[in-house]
């Protein structure tokens, strides 16, 4: 009865994520639509940086849906970027280059995938391990708790354990990120890790401060390390957070915003990082040259 009523309580939050992902793209950052159109005179400074965001995969014959791609798909990806030239990378990689302390390839990329899906474990690492290219995972804390307990691992609900975890580590083509402990849902007026209207924004950051710094100890306990960029859940972001994501020593942040990043050497460049939602059934070539102006190899 306990794991049934687990794995209802992260399905939950799976259909929570579908739902809230919209509301977060169109009602969260409409501010910065704005200042997107008064960028947009201006020619953009510094490396494009393009960054992909994955949910779940699933093969055709199973759960369909706008946060689900094929693991065919994936794989189409990741040879029509081999064959465009880019290099994925992940955060650590980023931020290196940004602090003086790294370079970066000629076209750099970066897959995430959000959430911890088992399904990613099953299908896109080994996927990863084919093609010698890497990503960028950010589990929900709680529920990679849970399912390291339950011991099940069902591709269309259950979560990445912690021992998945430190076996794609250990591969050196995986990179885990904070997404959360227990926020990744919308309750009570509260959607993702945002600020509730009717709460202080001291309340605000010590609730933020415990369940962030909570799982930044659970994934140091379990694998060791220590993360270092934090993915907002549904890219909901609260001008109250700032403070509490520089407090936990996080050197950058992901949106849900879909927008060309451009990186220089200031540090400020690393928050608030957008990223393109890959969805099924568009082919790679069709994609890639709508979100990131790909023009294919002839």
């Amino acid at each position: 009865m306990m794991l049934v009523k687990k794995k209802i309580r992260c399905a939950a939050v799976t259909l929570c994520a579908l739902l809230a992902v919209l509301v977060a793209a169109f009602g969260f950052h409409a501010n910065s639509v704005g200042k997107a159109t008064a960028a947009a005179v201006r020619p953009p400074v510094g490396t494009s940086m393009p960054i992909l965001m994955y949910h779940s995969m699933l093969p055709p014959t199973t759960m369909q849906g706008t946060y689900i791609v094929s693991p065919e798909l994936f794989e189409q990806d990741l040879q029509y970027l081999k064959k465009e030239g880019y290099t994925t990378i992940v955060m650590q990689d980023l931020i290196n280059y940004v602090n003086g302390t790294g370079t970066l390839p000629q076209k750099p990329i970066i897959l995430t995938f959000d959430d911890g899906y088992f399904n990613n474990y099953k299908y896109a690492y080994p996927l990863l391990k084919k093609y010698n290219m890497k990503m960028v995972l950010s589990p929900i804390g709680i529920c990679t708790e849970q399912f390291s307990k339950a011991n099940s691992d069902h591709i269309t609900y259950s979560h990445v354990t912690w021992k998945e975890l430190n076996e794609m580590l250990s591969s050196g083509l995986v990179e885990v990120q904070n997404h959360t402990y227990n926020l990744h849902k919308s309750n009570g007026g509260r959607l993702g890790a945002s600020k509730r209207r009717s709460e202080s924004v001291a309340d605000y950051q010590k609730m933020l401060l415990a369940d962030l710094g909570h799982v930044q100890d659970l994934m140091y306990q379990n694998t060791g390390v220590r993360m270092n960029t934090f993915v907002y859940p549904f890219g909901a972001i609260s001008e109250a957070s700032s403070d509490v994501i520089k407090q936990l020593g996080f050197q950058a942040t992901l949106t849900c915003s879909e927008k060309m990043n451009y990186i220089t050497k200031d540090a400020e460049c690393l928050y608030g990082l957008g990223r393109f939602l890959r969805p099924p059934k568009i082919p790679p070539a069709q994609f890639f040259a709508k979100k990131i102006n790909v023009i294919p190899k002839k």
